[in-house]
């Protein structure tokens, strides 16, 4: 099965995979920042794989799906298990960010079973919002916390994980990204990460 990972696609989304790891260590470790500036990296790596994979020529079927099962689990994890490991964490035992961790790791799972079986629509719209917008989402909450009491940062975060963890299976029509949004995307996870890792590090 090693030999699925020649495939420059599938070594780009095991980078992912390696970014998310290092984000779940960082979560567990009650840093926060450097958690979420370790999944922003999870996330572009999770664009520029399947930029890659259209780009590849004579791509055989089996590592196209070797590929797509890779690509499934790592949304799964840096777009729901990460972004619930850091609010139950942020949450200190409390009981609201359990249940939004749970939340948001229960709808990815139903979210990414879903697209796996029936993918975007013939107009090219995706069924609920993407997992790939947890993440930035919780990189920009991050960046403002500095000027949000605690508390109210704990429970807003909350409330607006809890959101979208149901606008993630809801049957609402998503446009997928064009390329002005993709290039923003990346200009975003790039200086945000940079920003969240220099707080991070500063920290200690």
């Amino acid at each position: 099965m090693i030999i699925y990972l020649s495939d420059r696609a599938n070594q780009i989304t095991m980078l992912g995979l390696l970014a998310s790891a290092t984000a779940l260590y960082f979560a567990q470790s009650g840093r926060p920042e450097l958690a979420i500036a370790a999944a922003l990296w999870a996330v572009l790596a999770d664009h520029f794989d399947g930029v890659v994979a259209k780009r590849t020529k004579n791509r055989s079927a089996e590592t196209a799906n070797m590929g797509k099962s890779l690509d499934g689990f790592a949304d799964l994890l840096y777009g729901a298990v990460i972004p619930a490991a850091v609010l139950m964490q942020i949450g200190t035992g409390g009981v609201f960010p359990f249940v939004t961790g749970l939340a948001l790791i229960l709808a990815g799972a139903l979210r990414l079973s879903y697209f796996s079986n029936f993918g975007m629509s013939a107009k090219g719209y995706f069924t609920g919002v993407p997992l790939s917008y947890d993440v930035p989402l919780m990189a920009v909450l991050m960046l403002i916390a500095a000027w949000i009491p605690l508390p109210l940062w704990n429970t807003a975060t909350c409330g607006l994980f809890l959101l979208l963890a149901v606008l993630h299976v809801l049957p609402i029509p998503v446009p997928s990204m064009n390329r002005t949004m993709y290039a923003a995307v990346t200009v975003f996870a790039v200086v945000a990460s940079i920003f969240l890792a220099y707080r991070g590090f500063s920290a200690r």
